[in-house]
């Protein structure tokens, strides 16, 4: 009870200096959450209030239901994109009926302890993932600096070295909000002939209400929302876990996966109710708000709760941001976010390491989808791994004096991958009477295993002669006696293990 107070203070109520570094940097993040937000509404075809309002909702909530401390979750891209034929085709009530579905089906993915997949993820597939989403986060930036003058381009300049300058000379107030503040400032004194984020599209009056959404409760409803709940349940929970696991690493503390998973659920099904789109994790976002001092959940909640008041009160002021101050944030995030040794990693690396990386990173790139590019990761991790596992098999073979018995010892891992070499070595051999396999350096592992194992008892005493297989370790010894139809380790069949 003890330690789980003094969690829930640290979590929440840190140390006076601390406190101000995650309000501090819960503003910076509000500032930079608003031409995300209206951009993954357009790209979705819903009004800019869609995306906002869910920023709002989903940082307020998780940052008491999340359990990864300072990572900043709101609407985001991955999901956005996933919504777009939904909303076309039948509108934008679907939409939060789909979102209330999708957190629904992440709470469950959550009770069913599904966060454990990430241990499948390699760290080449981490690193790909987060070199994917450096990249994406700079190409983002492009519209805005395409068809601009070339103030845009001197402030965006300018911001950056006020970015990484201003830490040089105090760590104070987070070094982003002081471009963000000096550029708007320089902007609207002088009149500037730049992009502002009103231009973004137009930011909501007032706040969200509470409804249903006005869908009817049939099971054609259900039919039309549940692929798009699957997916955008499946994506939010992806990015969430990686981001998750990003943000351990840069704080060098860990997270509860399982309640992250349970979190998001809650997150997204309170947006929904308050007219919102779905969301998760976002990594631009959360190194924001870690390098900008954000640790506690806390700079989660102001981030919320600032860009509420920023809609509520202060709209007009908001909407004349200028672009090239968010620009120069984002550039600063896709800098930090890159991991730059992964370049000289290639060489040193081994080849299959820096493989799965390429090809994670470019598939993301090439799908702007997180989803499928951590998937062909994941999935030519596993292959290269069995490839790896097979080469550390072997099978010797020995003759006894009198040439009546052949030994054969196993070494090493035998499962659907190795069985056809194993396998292989016991062809041609017909001079022995007696075969005796010696499996104690081995280990069987599938039912490929068992079954390649029976095959060659099966054949060896079709040709009349004597078979033992002696060694088994418990696990394999059970698979055997579990599967087998030939090669039972039981003295019935003629079998003496060890």
């Amino acid at each position: 009870m003890t330690s789980s107070l003094a969690r829930l203070r640290a979590e929440w109520l840190p140390s006076g200096v601390q406190a101000r570094r995650d309000i501090l940097a819960g503003i910076v993040v509000a500032l930079a959450l608003i031409p995300e937000a209206i951009g993954f509404s357009i790209i979705s075809g819903v009004d800019p209030r869609v995306g906002l309002y869910a920023s709002v909702a989903i940082a307020i909530v998780i940052s008491f239901l999340g359990g990864r401390p300072g990572m900043i979750s709101a609407a985001t891209a991955a999901v956005a994109v996933v919504v777009t034929p939904l909303v076309r085709d039948h509108g934008v009530e679907y939409l939060f009926a789909a979102t209330i579905l999708m957190g629904v089906i992440q709470i469950i993915a959550g009770l069913l302890r599904l966060n454990l997949l990430m241990q499948f993820v390699s760290r080449s597939v981490i690193t790909g993932f987060v070199n994917a989403l450096a990249i994406l986060i700079f190409m983002a930036q492009l519209p805005q600096l395409t068809g601009v003058s070339w103030h845009t381009y001197a402030m965006i300049a300018g911001g950056l070295a006020i970015i990484y300058l201003v830490p040089r000379v105090t760590k104070a107030v987070p070094s982003p909000l002081v471009a963000i503040l000096v550029l708007a400032a320089l902007s609207i004194g002088l009149g500037l002939p730049v992009r502002t984020v009103g231009d973004m599209g137009q930011l909501p009056q007032g706040l969200p209400s509470l409804a249903w959404p006005n869908v009817p409760l049939t099971l054609e409803t259900l039919r039309i929302i549940l692929p798009y709940s699957l997916t955008m349940a499946a994506v939010g929970l992806l990015e969430s876990m990686m981001t998750a696991q990003i943000v351990d690493g840069m704080t060098d503390t860990d997270s509860d996966k399982r309640r992250e998973c349970l979190g998001q659920g809650g997150a997204n099904m309170v947006a929904a109710l308050f007219g919102g789109m779905g969301g998760c994790a976002m990594i631009g976002q959360s190194v924001i708000n870690v390098t900008s001092g954000g640790r506690a959940r806390l700079s989660t909640f102001t981030a919320g709760a600032f860009l509420m008041f920023l809609l509520a009160v202060l709209g007009p002021w908001v909407g004349r941001i200028p672009m090239p101050a968010l620009v120069a944030v984002m550039i600063m995030v896709s800098i930090g976010t890159f991991s730059w040794n992964s370049i000289p990693n290639l060489r040193r690396h081994p080849p299959t390491s820096s493989v799965v990386m390429l090809v994670t990173v470019v598939v993301v790139v090439a799908t702007s989808d997180l989803a499928q590019g951590v998937l062909a990761g994941v999935l030519l991790s596993g292959i290269f791994f069995a490839g790896k596992v097979r080469r550390m098999f072997s099978v010797e073979r020995s003759v006894s004096d009198d040439g009546r018995t052949a030994t054969y010892t196993i070494t090493g891992q035998v499962f659907f991958a190795s069985v056809d070499r194993f396998t292989q070595s016991f062809q041609g051999d017909e001079s022995a009477q007696r075969i005796v396999i010696d499996a104690s350096a081995a280990h069987f592992w599938d039912i490929s295993a068992v079954f390649s194992v029976d095959k060659i008892v099966a054949k060896l005493r079709r040709e009349g002669r004597e078979v033992e297989v002696v060694g088994y370790n418990q696990a394999s010894r059970d698979l055997v006696d579990r599967f087998a139809l030939h090669d039972k380790t039981g003295v019935e069949m003629g079998v003496v293990p060890h």
